[in-house]
């Protein structure tokens, strides 16, 4: 019996030690950091914006570099894994403890059936010695009533004694001996009666005494069954109330499951963004590097633009030249007369052709216009993408934890450093809202397109006008 309440008190004690892991069931989120290298890059990139644009931007492996190496879905990812192990790690001690408590449980059922037996078992003694004292207690009177009779039978036999030898003294009567032989030997049968009951009533009073003894030692067992029993009560509410905390335990851990699902689901989502912010930052890579294309184009075409002035003033000069020579060189003879029709022609040839420059000069500054607007829009559209990123990166740190530090936002935009530096805001109405990526794709597609078309166009209509110049000035 000892054994069993050692073995009842063991697991309330472990629980007792354990009893602070049901308030770790919910773990303060660790906070993410920005590391001092992040910061000093972020400080850095800062300052070379400040700079200007004049500095080139990064190649597209640098900037996938940078891209994932600030990547705070890994390291939200890293966060979730471990407080999955955490808890997992948790949940396994929570079923080691349940089976403890349920082997605890089976040894008290075990306990309180065996104690319930003996109680049955000593009640059932109990009954038996109750009934046996009855029995001695009804013998004992008996004997007692016996003895007063033969008590009562003593007296009355000295009394006719004493009669008799009052008689004797009176009237000549029979011999005494003759009346007392038969009265003595009946009373040394009453005294031989009276010794075996007395011996009787010894063994009785042994009995008695024996039955007190049994009597006080089932009292006392009753006392330990009943202590025991009461023992088995405060087990049977202190297992009640681990069955509570397991059940409680159980439901948090279903609620951190719910919580784990959910962010799988929010980084599968994040993911998927950063998949498709990726592919949107490599079109804007690539869309930059056609701007830049354009941009130098636009610089050539500039270029070639003064060269076709200087050339035009020279065609000008040259072409006044020719027709004041030609002017006098075809004077007649007789009346000195210029012909003026030949000269008119050629001059009007001439002006054709400085009115096609003229339009070829007019068609190269729409399209510096139209590659400027386009670059304004390809500004906008990358400052679209810079938002969405800060915004996508913003709103999982207000979801996720509470107190985060907001430097993910920046470390995005120091990570897009590279199609931030060939950007320039301009204030042409109001911005975008966002678009998807595919739509931002093909909008970025179908003007690198146009813009290439422009050019091609452009540099064939001042490839052919510069043709006709050095014919013409091969004419003239």
């Amino acid at each position: 019996m000892d054994d069993h309440s050692g073995d009842f008190e063991t697991p309330a004690s472990e629980w007792r030690c354990n009893g602070s892991r049901s308030n770790d069931v919910f773990p303060s989120k660790p906070h993410l950091t920005v590391s001092a290298s992040l910061k000093e890059s972020g400080k850095s990139q800062q300052q070379q914006r400040r700079r200007g644009s004049a500095r080139p931007s990064m190649d597209a492996d640098e900037f996938m570099n940078l891209l994932h190496g600030s990547d705070p879905v890994k390291v939200e990812l890293n966060r979730l894994e471990n407080e999955v192990r955490d808890k997992d790690r948790e949940l396994g001690e929570a079923q080691a403890e349940i089976k403890a408590l349920r082997l605890s449980e089976r040894l008290r059922e075990k306990a309180v059936e065996e104690l319930s037996e003996e109680l049955a078992k000593v009640e059932e003694k109990l009954k038996l010695t109750e009934s046996t004292l009855e029995t001695k207690n009804l013998e004992i009177k008996k004997i007692n009533d016996e003895k007063k009779a033969s008590m009562a039978a003593q007296f009355a036999a000295e009394a006719t004694l004493r009669r008799v030898h009052a008689a004797q003294k009176d009237d000549d009567m029979p011999p005494i001996e003759a009346i007392l032989a038969p009265l003595e030997a009946e009373l040394k049968l009453a005294r031989q009666e009276i010794a075996k009951l007395q011996d009787d009533n010894k063994a009785l009073d042994r009995l008695t005494k024996s039955k007190e003894a049994a009597l006080l030692e089932a009292e006392r067992t009753v006392q330990v069954a009943l202590a025991k029993a009461s023992m088995v009560d405060d087990l049977q509410n202190k297992n009640q109330d681990l069955m509570k905390q397991i059940e409680i335990c159980q439901e948090e851990n279903k609620i951190l499951d719910k919580m784990h699902r959910q962010k799988v689901a929010e980084v599968e989502k994040l993911s998927q963004t950063v998949r498709e912010l990726e592919e949107a930052v490599l079109a804007g890579g690539a869309a930059a590097n056609a701007v830049r294309d354009y941009q130098r184009k636009v610089q050539e075409m500039n270029e070639e633009r003064k060269t076709l002035d200087r050339e035009l003033a020279r065609a000008k000069v040259t072409a006044n030249r020719v027709a004041v020579v030609v002017a006098n060189e075809w004077k007649d003879a007789n009346d000195k007369v210029m012909p003026v029709k030949q000269w008119l022609e050629d001059r009007r040839f001439l002006q054709g052709e400085m009115n096609q420059l003229r339009d070829k000069l007019a068609i190269a500054e729409r399209t510096a216009k139209s590659e400027a607007q386009l670059k304004e829009k390809y500004q906008l559209r990358l400052k679209v993408v810079e938002e969405g990123l800060r915004a996508s990166s913003s709103g999982h740190n207000r979801t996720n934890s509470e107190g985060r530090s907001p430097s993910n936002g920046p470390s995005r935009r120091q990570s897009l450093s590279g199609a931030d530096n060939f950007s320039k805001l301009t204030s042409n109405g109001f911005l975008p809202k966002r678009t998807p990526s595919s739509q931002l794709r093909s909008s970025m597609s179908s003007g690198s397109s146009l813009v290439l078309k422009h050019a091609k166009g452009t540099s064939k209509s001042f490839d052919g006008g510069r043709v006709k110049q050095i014919i013409l000035g091969k004419e003239i």
